[in-house]
């Protein structure tokens, strides 16, 4: 039973290749290891049939639908797929009823929601009982986070498991198999990649969508002809054109790459906002890993920006979290409030060349012998010794400040650090 679902008609088109070709078991399911490896909880769970109410959270085509299918069919459970948006009380008590003749049956009912987050509080409200009792096992799908869309007491009897998108080479994988497929997938047409750069390309414009990645995968062979032989050898051209993006010159892993980021650093350092930003959007659209971004912009705030405002290493910082936490899209815009801060911010590259100084002299000189006054005398004999003789505790002075020597003897006088202001070039 599916509420909303057309009835199948024999002289309609065949479905999209996404949807032909979803996997129907965990062996064909890529991606998702964390939770479906050889001993892990997902797996475990549907082996042994006792399946509890979940939430799975995850960007978009990251196999959301897909699991939930897979685990209805492996634990011989009824699916019904319900409209968050759609469905009303009325659809609800069909949904119970359903589940009740079921369970009477000896069989459960697996109901999926996609887009949870969307059910209100009446429709939340309207399931609760039956997913505490066990009438109903829910399983919910959702791109945002659970925590803050689902209130807590359905929050508090679903499992919460976090998909992650799909790496390049499970989304390589994907495509490979559908090309492959002459059942449901593109091996009937005879399609193939007409070079190893196509499906990259595909792949890495992705953004770990699969269904975007498989949808694209079709569109290009739709508009590739077979050649003589009666095979469709899909090129670049038909990939980007597919793709109906504009495929930025920006290759992760080559010299443009090294390109941009380095512009990106440059025009934050360089107190540009607008120069800053472009190079931002240009790796975002492109596909970069916001998170190595935020790295990058860590590394910013302390060397270029450092002591001149401090705060900027704890918005960098919060940034970072910020992108983890959030995920893409929505994850530009805290990239975008930290570029901006740091390209305005005061800057100052004073402690990172005063410690690329204090480590010359330590390459230099080696290992010199820490003053005796500052050594630690946790043993009588070391006391004899003259450890820690002579030491100014701080605290014992006025503004817990006295002159004392804390360099090794060879350095005495050493400056390194000179603050803000006065920052010397590293």
């Amino acid at each position: 039973m599916e509420l909303f679902k057309e009835h199948k008609d024999a002289s309609a088109p065949p479905p999209p290749l996404a949807e032909r070709v979803r996997p129907r078991t965990i062996d064909e399911f890529i991606g998702q290891e964390h939770l479906l490896g050889k001993g892990r909880f997902l797996r475990r769970v549907i082996e042994r049939g006792e399946v509890p109410s979940l939430i799975l959270w995850g960007p978009p085509g990251c196999g959301k639908t897909t699991l939930a299918r897979i685990i209805a069919e492996s634990t011989g459970a009824e699916f019904v797929a319900f409209s968050a948006v759609l469905s009303g009380v009325k659809e609800i008590r069909e949904v119970v009823r359903t589940a009740k003749a079921n369970l009477r049956l000896g069989k459960r009912t697996i109901l999926f929601v996609d887009e949870i987050h969307r059910f209100n509080k009446a429709q939340q409200d309207a399931f609760l009982h039956h997913v505490e009792d066990g009438t109903i096992t829910l399983i919910g799908a959702t791109t945002e986070n659970p925590s803050f869309e689902v209130n807590a007491p359905l929050l508090s009897r679903c499992k919460v498991l976090v998909l992650n998108a799909l790496s390049t080479d499970h989304i390589k994988s994907i495509l490979t198999a559908a090309l492959a497929d002459t059942e449901r997938g593109l091996g009937s047409l005879g399609a193939e990649a007409d070079a190893a750069e196509v499906l990259d390309f595909i792949a890495g414009f992705s953004h770990g969508d699969a269904r975007e990645a498989l949808n694209t995968l079709e569109g290009a062979c739709m508009i590739t002809a077979p050649g003589k032989d009666g095979r469709r050898r899909i090129t670049l051209e038909a990939a980007k054109e597919a793709m109906q993006k504009k495929a930025l010159l920006y290759d992760k892993g080559a010299e443009e790459h090294y390109n941009v980021i380095s512009a990106f650093i440059k025009s934050m350092r360089g107190s540009d906002p607008d120069a800053a930003l472009y190079w931002l959007a240009r790796m975002v659209e492109a596909g970069e890993d916001p998170l190595f971004i935020a790295r990058r912009m860590v590394i910013f705030a302390s060397e270029d920006i450092g002591n001149a405002d401090p705060a900027a290493l704890g918005l960098a910082v919060a940034v970072k979290e910020a992108v983890d936490f959030v995920g893409m899209p929505e994850g530009w815009i805290p990239l975008a409030q930290g570029a901006t801060y740091l390209a305005t911010a005061p800057k100052s590259n004073a402690s990172y060349a005063a410690y690329l100084r204090a480590r010359e002299d330590v390459k230099k000189k080696g290992a010199l012998p820490v003053p005796l006054h500052l050594r630690n005398a946790p043993t009588s004999l070391m006391k004899k010794l003259g450890y820690a003789r002579g030491y100014k505790y701080p605290h014992d002075y006025k503004d817990a400040r006295v002159e004392q020597d804390y360099l090794p003897e060879e350095l005495k006088g050493r400056k390194y650090y000179t603050p803000p202001g006065g920052a010397k070039k590293g």
